[in-house]
């Protein structure tokens, strides 16, 4: 997947021995104790905005004198390090502890690099058992009650944040037997897992639909040469008789986008990148089942939707009529960058070959030069504009999620996972949730348009051309222009054209 994705990106894989993003420190040895006593005076992972004020990565932070507590690593009330099994169990609430949401986050989305989700859930209910004696029968009550709301809370923020973790029995059963022993004899309890419950429950049927929804589009789609031979080009309807407003396009173009986005959960983040852990000659992470599925979906769309723009801009015969197009088409991306649409905007430039789509390049920043700096300072006030917003419409953020996931991609493997003291860097991983907990935020955000089931409906499943007929069409239009083109172009006529 990391190669499918960095081919997809244009970009290479580093080079082993090269300079990482970010430097990493060894640190010494800290042996793993029994910590749960001592959480209660340990300090508190800071929120995400007390994280990130300040540059963590900056390779003269460790002047001060280090700190550590029973295998978790501190500099300046922030955690930097520790080992997997003292990581664990800082997760795990007590009855005077509860774990930073922040944390919380941070490790439910890094820890699936080192340890399955359904291993770590056994590990955390073990613990809160063990530690909190919950299978002896003459456990104290007044301590059960004390301990019961902190560790269905965690539950809760697990299932809300990660449901997709919960596909998975092994994870369903630790869940079920936990949440059993919390509420046995207490109606509150009892209610607060039902309605978790029920809440999990309702969000993995609504993915299997969307999956059904998506599978059923993606089976009706036919190749555009296909119906070529069927129907005559005179009588196919095209994006112009279907939608002539660029921004009613643009509107529904969100509407698809926004769909999409909700469904990827923050964890394919992670596993699209997963290895198996060095530490760990035994484990194949995440080998049985689809890691990135959503996506995966969400980038086939945005493949989509280029060819797509490349189809109805070589369709025309007449050259007027192909320029008409690629004007509509332009007007089309202005309207997708002034709703905050990044994402359809450059499936829809990446193929207008035109002048004036250069110009709309510059003029709406999008120029790839300097890392898509201008693009980046775009994509800052759009941000900006959501968190002040005062309506729907200006919260929305669809950012341009190739270049998204490359720099996920490469801040993943800029820095080691580990460090050589077989600690977990903690803090690459602050950095990676905060940027898939920016994503979070965009995601959540409600399409304010009115649907147009028609103009969904084409742009979901009108027939595209495959990227050799895109080729052949656009000899067609405009006619080989050289040798080499003309041999190309009957290469391609006898190939397609006769291919039953």
């Amino acid at each position: 997947m990391a190669k499918f994705l960095a081919e997809l990106l244009g970009c290479t894989l580093p080079e082993k021995g090269a300079s990482p993003m970010f430097e990493c420190r060894s640190q010494p040895h800290i042996g793993l104790r029994h910590v749960t006593k001592q959480r209660d005076k340990m300090p508190q992972t800071p929120p995400f905005p007390a994280m990130y004020g300040s540059n963590v990565y900056n390779k003269n932070l460790y002047k001060a004198k280090e700190e550590d507590y029973e295998g978790l690593y501190y500099h300046e009330n922030n955690l930097v390090s520790g080992s997997l099994e003292a990581l664990i169990e800082h997760l795990v609430p007590t009855v005077a502890y509860y774990p930073d949401r922040t944390y919380i986050f941070t490790f439910l989305l890094s820890s699936r690099l080192f340890i399955h989700p359904y291993e770590l859930m056994s590990k955390v209910c073990h613990l809160c058992v063990d530690q909190q004696r919950l299978t002896d029968p003459q456990a104290d009550k007044a301590r059960v009650r004390k301990i019961a709301p902190k560790i269905l809370q965690l539950l809760t923020e697990w299932t809300e944040t990660f449901p997709y973790d919960f596909r998975d029995e092994r994870m369903m059963k630790s869940l079920k037997e936990l949440t059993h022993r919390l509420s046995t004899g207490d109606e509150l309890y009892r209610k607060a897992v039902q309605q978790m419950t029920q809440t999990l429950i309702r969000k993995l049927t609504t993915l299997s639909q969307y999956e059904e929804a998506l599978a059923k589009i993606n089976s009706s789609v036919t190749d555009r040469l296909t119906v070529l031979k069927t129907k005559p080009q005179s009588i196919q309807r095209d994006i112009l008789t279907i939608c002539s407003d660029p921004f009613t396009l643009a509107q529904q173009l969100t509407h698809i986008e926004l769909e999409r986005l909700s469904y990827i959960g923050p964890e394919e983040f992670v596993q699209a990148f997963v290895q198996k852990d060095p530490l760990d000659n035994d484990k194949r992470c995440f080998s049985d089942h689809k890691k990135a599925s959503n996506l995966e979906a969400y980038v086939e769309w945005f493949n989509r939707l280029s060819y797509l723009v490349a189809t109805e801009i070589c369709m025309p015969v007449k050259k007027k009529h192909r320029a008409r197009v690629i004007e509509f088409f332009i007007d089309v991306a202005r309207e997708c960058f002034n709703i905050g649409n990044f994402n359809s905007l450059m499936a829809i430039i990446s193929e207008c070959f035109a002048v004036p789509c250069k110009t709309l390049l510059q003029k709406h920043q999008m120029d790839p030069s300097s890392n898509f700096y201008n693009y980046r300072t775009a994509l800052r006030g759009a941000t900006q504009r959501s968190i002040t917003a005062h309506s729907s419409r200006e919260k929305i953020v669809i950012p341009f999620f190739s270049l998204l996931i490359k720099d996920i991609y490469f801040l993943n493997e800029g820095c080691a996972n580990r460090l050589p003291n077989g600690h977990v860097n903690l803090e690459k991983f602050w950095e990676l949730a905060k940027q898939v907990m920016e994503f979070m935020t965009w995601k959540k955000v409600e399409c304010p348009f009115d649907r147009d089931r028609k103009i969904l409906q084409y742009l979901l499943t009108a027939p595209v051309f495959s990227e050799d007929a895109l080729y052949l069409a656009s000899y067609e239009s405009e006619g080989p222009e050289n040798n080499m083109e003309k041999d190309r172009w009957k290469s391609l006529r006898s190939s397609l054209l006769n291919r039953t």
